[in-house]
């Protein structure tokens, strides 16, 4: 029997894949080459602004349930394929709809700053005008999110710019979170860190200065190992966080682009064999740990009195061990939410 999975990162609310872009990539296209060339998160985008609410989230309620049964017993929700006022606030009630209806808690998160969309790529200032002078008090009147991201990177958004957007989320009472070194080292630690964030997230350009100012601070530090697995990327410094007693959390990072799976329990199994977690530390980091990341750790991320009885029940193991050892199998057998059945494999 283990605690349900806590998912603190995903992307489930978009429109239509992006498996051209996979073949893309195999061809030799970086994750920036695509974006150039109009694919990433603006394919996204393009592919959202004429989706319907309802068909937003059908296609989203049928992820859920899919996650549920693979172990995840609570789920952060990002927007970010809106990039408009018009579709960022579709997209939040869509979220806000799947977590009115969702058998387990749902967290929202306002990611306007997700990319500059097309008809502002010479007006970058002026994207972000419209995310603080419109975006903000729109989600902030419909009580449509919880917290706030942004993607500190470059050619995304520059530290100043996250800066800045994090602390107007905070007037409206946004928690804050950031994208931070995936592709690069492009300071979305350090200003995680300075903005009091709940969690700082990807981290493969993690350095040792980055990880003393988490060391010093209560944001937590939020691997996504599928998503690094699916692009290619440099494994982030696990290892080196966990022994500098840092409470790294695991998330997947569900979305169309660079992580087209929910799966909890491949992304432990990753974080074993590739980051060098053990057992131990990576159920930890998916379960207690990711809750802390998303304040659910009074709720969910353990079996204890008092808390929800979100939990599953495995077939026949040796040990914890054999979940990530038996990579690529689903060992659940029952999955328990709210105290009554909800999955029988």
């Amino acid at each position: 029997m283990f605690p349900s999975y806590v998912d603190s990162h995903t992307h489930i609310v978009y429109a239509g894949s992006r498996e051209s872009e996979f073949v893309m990539r195999l061809n030799g296209a970086t994750y920036e080459e695509i974006a150039a060339a109009g694919g990433g998160i603006l394919n996204s985008a393009k592919r959202l602004a004429s989706a319907t609410e309802e068909e937003l989230f059908d296609s989203a309620w049928s992820r859920l349930m899919e996650v549920i049964k693979t172990g995840t017993g609570a789920i952060e929700i990002k927007s970010g394929y809106g990039l408009s006022l018009e579709a960022e606030l579709k997209m939040l009630k869509v979220i806000k709809l799947l977590k009115e209806k969702s058998p387990i808690p749902v967290k929202a998160t306002f990611l306007g700053a997700h990319a500059i969309p097309t008809v502002f790529k010479n007006n970058r200032e002026g994207y972000i005008k419209l995310i603080i002078d419109e975006m903000l008090p729109a989600i902030a009147k419909e009580n449509l999110a919880e917290y706030i991201d942004v993607f500190c990177e470059e050619n995304y958004f520059s530290k100043p710019e996250t800066i800045l957007i994090l602390n107007e989320g905070k007037k409206y009472g946004l928690n804050g979170k950031v994208h931070a070194e995936q592709l690069s080292h492009a300071g979305g630690v350090e200003v995680g860190v300075a903005c009091q964030a709940s969690s700082v997230d990807h981290l493969e350009f993690v350095n040792a200065n980055d990880i003393e100012l988490l060391k010093n601070s209560g944001t937590i530090p939020t691997i996504l190992p599928g998503a690094a697995f699916f692009l290619g990327l440099p494994n982030p410094p696990a290892r080196q966080m966990i022994d500098a007693g840092l409470p790294l959390a695991i998330a997947s990072d569900y979305n169309p682009g660079s992580c087209p799976s929910g799966n909890i329990n491949f992304m432990i199994s990753l974080a074993c064999i590739q980051y060098k977690m053990l057992p131990e530390e990576a159920i930890n980091a998916a379960t207690i740990n990711s809750a802390n990341a998303i304040n659910l750790q009074h709720e969910l991320g353990s079996i204890t009195v008092g808390k929800r009885a979100n939990i599953f029940i495995t077939e026949a193991i040796p040990d914890y061990a054999f979940l990530p050892y038996s990579f690529g199998n689903t060992r659940i057998e029952t999955v328990i939410i709210n105290g009554k059945k909800f999955y029988k494999n």
